[in-house]
């Protein structure tokens, strides 16, 4: 079964860190582009930070230079590490493992799996 599974949420003052950590199943991890995308309450799911299998990374503008995600392939984790916090990145946070299209030992992959949200809160 595959599991993928956030941690590392928590309430931070304006101006702090936190880092989120994301472990997905080993069967999808190596062949997954690796995401974490948010929701604020009454807005639409968001990209926010995304690093595919190569390690190759983008970000939401809204991000840009102050949170970086990373990922360890050993782990099977994924981080998103956040400075620079302010209130507006408030939501909960999903982590989200893409392997759509590719095979891992023989097995055909054509959907996506998501984590079940941590909460980030911004405030002082």
């Amino acid at each position: 079964q595959v599991q993928v599974v956030e941690s590392g949420g928590g309430l931070a003052q304006p101006g702090g860190s936190l880092r989120l950590s994301c472990t997905a199943s080993r069967s999808i991890f190596s062949i997954s582009n690796m995401n974490w995308y948010r929701q604020a309450p009454g807005k639409q799911r968001e990209l926010v930070a995304g690093i595919t299998r190569g390690g190759f990374t983008n970000y939401a503008d809204s991000v840009k230079g102050r949170f970086r995600i990373s990922r360890d392939n050993a782990e099977t984790t994924v981080y998103l590490q956040m400075n620079s916090l302010k209130p507006e990145d408030t939501a909960v946070y999903y982590c989200n493992a893409d392997p759509r299209g590719q095979y891992y030992s023989g097995t055909y992959h054509g959907a996506d799996y998501w984590g079940q949200g941590t909460q980030v809160t911004v405030s002082s």
